[in-house]
């Protein structure tokens, strides 16, 4: 056991997102008798793309500040009413301190004092916990988790954008390379980079803009029919031309964010309808789209494939696609053991992607993690579309040995930040590094 930690001081500051939207920053100072005065921070991101049944965010919503996306009823409920409660006291876990701030906000959604206040300060607490045993982040996230804390996560990488991402002609979200034929992270890293700046290439040489949006990725206007086809079609060319090979060391992943384009008036009945390609589509014509998209594409793995609401048309989506196609729930189990749950019991999905925002405390993010592993579904850590210089993502990646993090493209330095703290730990760990490659991915086919 960890000797325990006194809080002597927080600090909280509303700072701003990579969309220039305020977010939340807590500051940590305490001591412990191993290593005396310590102190660690943490910064919260955001999503545009939320799932409904999402951890609350606090906002002001007073509109004469930042339209009113401001934070600052976050900031005072860490300052007034969470930092009069810890200051003083002594934790020796993370579950201690974690339960603490659940119980002082008192609700299921942390509606009370928000979950971007109870986050930063749990993630904060557990960068300090690391600073007081003095080893790296990862290392004392493996310690809490029981893991090896050695796994370089195979990196899926948005670099076409579209859906609430893009002002474009595609309703899906996100169109990832996976670069995971590769013997390490450093050379999986170079793949991407390379492809990102071959699809620019092709891009422009087809009239198409190369501005980017939220997470990195390029925005094109595709044609209005086959918008789609034409995004997947450039990524294998770019792939090709970059000089590796589709399905063998690059594969391609999907978030489809289909929650955003269901039909609203549908959700309430027993079938869910979607607005796709100008076009009205039942749960089994996506369905039919996506399967003709992994026979035709290289395509490892869909995320959201279908709405949060359509949990008959995920399962018919598992039936038809679980055994060939990793398919990962991000709005559908919004990192929620609860909804996870609900999933391994009828058999919906076989992966969960992981936003600690959306749960709003690290101990629960772990026990979601857990159970996923243990009921054979693959983790991908995950940014948000609002992202910050932080980068307890990458160092969660490692430490839990999940085997992927998506944290998206190959431009804007809130992503980059990600992708070099994870060259900075593959140098660290030295030999005993592993690349998670192909086998981090469920099914992957080879």
């Amino acid at each position: 056991m960890s000797d325990p930690i006194t809080i002597r001081q927080v600090k909280a500051r509303e700072i701003l997102d990579s969309r220039g939207v305020p977010t939340i920053e807590v500051e940590l100072f305490g001591e412990c008798s191993r290593s005396g005065p310590i102190q660690a921070g943490a910064m919260v991101p955001s999503g545009a793309s939320t799932g409904e049944f999402e951890a609350i965010e606090l906002r002001d919503d007073d509109p004469k500040r930042y339209f009113g996306k401001g934070v600052l009823r976050a900031v005072d409920n860490v300052r007034n009413k969470i930092a009069p409660v810890i200051v003083g006291q002594s934790f020796a876990r993370q579950t201690l301190l974690d339960d603490l701030l659940r119980d002082l906000d008192g609700t299921k959604n942390k509606s009370n004092l928000g979950a971007n206040a109870l986050l930063a300060v749990s993630l904060a607490y557990s960068r300090l916990a690391a600073n007081a045993e003095k080893v790296p982040l990862y290392r004392s996230l493996s310690e809490l988790t029981g893991t090896r804390g050695v796994t370089l996560p195979t990196p899926l990488m948005n670099v076409i954008n579209g859906g609430a991402h893009a002002d474009n002609s595609l309703s899906v979200q996100e169109f990832m390379i996976v670069p995971a034929g590769f013997p390490n992270f450093r050379d999986a890293l170079r793949a991407g980079s390379e492809i990102f700046h071959q699809l620019k290439r092709i891009l422009k040489t087809q009239s198409l803009s190369t501005a980017v949006g939220d997470e990195g990725g390029f925005a094109p206007h595709f044609d209005e029919v086959d918008p789609h086809d034409q995004a997947l079609s450039a990524l294998v060319r770019a792939i090709q031309e970059a000089g590796y090979h589709p399905g063998k060391d690059v594969f391609i992943a999907l978030d489809a964010a289909a929650s955003e384009f269901v039909k609203k008036e549908s959700i309430k009945g027993e079938d869910c309808i979607y607005d796709f390609e100008g076009a009205i589509r039942s749960s089994e014509e996506m369905i039919e789209t996506y399967q003709r998209w992994v026979n035709t594409y290289p395509i490892v793995s869909i995320e959201d494939g279908l709405s949060e609401h359509d949990w008959s048309g995920w399962k018919q989506l598992t039936e038809k696609l679980g055994k060939q196609c990793q398919l990962v729930g991000d709005d559908l189990f919004v990192t929620n053991p609860e909804f996870l749950k609900k999933g391994i019991d009828q058999s919906i999905g076989n992966s969960i992607l992981i936003k600690v925002n959306q749960i709003g405390t690290l101990t629960e993010t772990l026990e979601t993690m857990k159970m996923a592993a243990q009921a054979g579904y693959t983790s991908v850590v995950s940014h948000r579309s609002g992202e910050t210089e932080d980068t307890y993502i990458a160092d969660l990646a490692v430490g839990t040995d999940c085997g992927m993090i998506k944290t998206g493209s190959l431009s804007r330095t809130d992503r980059i930040a990600k992708y070099n703290r994870l060259l900075k730990i593959e140098e660290e760990l030295g030999d005993k590094a592993v690349f998670a490659g192909k086998k981090g991915i469920k099914n992957l086919q080879t």
